[in-house]
């Protein structure tokens, strides 16, 4: 087959949640089939590491859509010419978004309705581009590939999409992630925390991650004991962050809370293997992959009863409801407290991991791209 690919999300050293999708999947793909023809489609220049194999073929479509009218002339125009133009069998899009216009069979892999649900934490134009466009690609798309049952359910209920549309792959988790060594985790917490023990957080700092409500539980955590532990929050600044910024300036104990910024491949291994605990309070998400990262690093994990959170943690992991900041505090509180907890959580985590693998997730794109061959 000729199979062509949306791979703009594909940038060096910048792979994020749609990117680790796209690089996983795709590259066990390309070297499983090596029969077939890929089409990489970039937005800008791209980088070697990702043509991974000689039936990959780089194509690079102008403009770069670093903006949302942008994004109508990539897909509607630069990439319909070029599936007419290579004659593609098969179109994969693995970022919410694919070309109307196209008359290529279509697998669209969608990751969650955020911007159905929470269209106030999303900008403007961005939130209109998704209100017009959002269902007419999922009703345009051939083929469905979702990233957890909550988002296939989301599809089906609030865009009315035949379920048997729509596969349920999931995400993966790097091989990096794992049980770190003592020495190993003392020397992160001394390279990251003063020597100290850490709650941890990773992801983008926004409100609808509700950083907000850990800072305040937190804050209020340490009122209560007095533990000689830090927070250390781990993400880039989103759009509309005044809620995380009011929450840290009203914090008693801001000298224990710290944003460490983007963090690296290599330093995020380290920074969630040696945490005393992963707290993910967020108000929505398509699956949670730092849920995920937090299991294979064998550390306790506090996530919210919300979306995909509870299929993707099963057992794993305390659930909360994301905007009661006292229950958030009281999870804090029977993690800190209660060791066997820990170690049940640690061990359910080991167990649970299981079920979500990059090769599960390829398997499942592969055979929605076989439907349509």
């Amino acid at each position: 087959m000729k199979i062509a690919v949306n791979t703009r999300f594909l940038l060096k050293n910048r792979l994020e949640g749609v990117g680790n999708f796209t690089y996983a999947t795709l590259k066990k793909m390309v070297l499983a089939h090596p029969e077939d023809e890929f089409y990489f489609f970039f937005d800008r220049p791209y980088d070697e590491e990702f043509i991974f194999a000689e039936n990959v073929h780089p194509v690079v479509l102008f403009p770069p859509t670093r903006h949302v009218l942008l994004y109508l002339w990539w897909f509607e125009i630069s990439v319909h010419r070029a599936l007419k133009r290579i004659d593609a069998d098969v179109f994969i899009s693995p970022d919410n978004i694919l070309s109307l216009n196209t008359k290529v069979p279509t697998v669209l892999v969608t990751h969650d309705l955020a911007y159905v649900h929470f269209p106030g934490f999303i900008p403007w134009l961005t939130r209109k581009y998704f209100n017009f466009f959002g269902k007419r690609f999922n009703r345009k798309a051939d083929k469905i590939v979702a990233v957890s049952e909550c988002t296939k359910s989301d599809l089906v209920q609030t865009f009315d999409i035949s379920p048997k549309k729509i596969s349920v792959a999931c995400n993966g988790c790097s091989p990096a992630f794992r049980k770190l060594t003592s020495a190993e985790k003392e020397a992160t917490k001394q390279r990251f925390a003063g020597g100290k023990d850490y709650v941890f957080y990773v992801g983008a700092v926004h409100p609808r991650k509700n950083v907000q409500q850990l800072i305040k539980a937190f804050d209020a955590f340490k009122t209560q004991t007095k533990a000689d532990l830090k927070l250390l929050i781990g993400g880039r600044f989103a759009w509309r962050t005044g809620p995380v910024t009011k929450a840290y300036e009203a914090a008693a104990h801001q000298a224990d809370i710290e944003f460490i910024g983007f963090v690296s491949e290599a330093d995020l291994p380290l920074l969630m293997g040696a945490c005393f605990v992963f707290v993910y309070p967020s108000k929505f998400e398509g699956f949670g992959i730092p849920i995920l990262e937090a299991m294979h690093s064998e550390v306790p994990v506090i996530t919210s009863d919300v979306s995909s959170l509870p299929e993707v943690a099963g057992e794993a992991a305390l659930l909360i409801n994301p905007d009661d900041a006292r229950a958030l505090t009281a999870a804090l509180l029977q993690v800190y407290f209660d060791e066997k907890l820990r170690e049940k959580l640690v061990a359910a985590g080991m167990r649970q991991r299981e079920k979500f693998t990059w090769e599960r997730a390829a398997r499942v794109l592969r055979e929605a791209v076989e439907s349509l061959s």
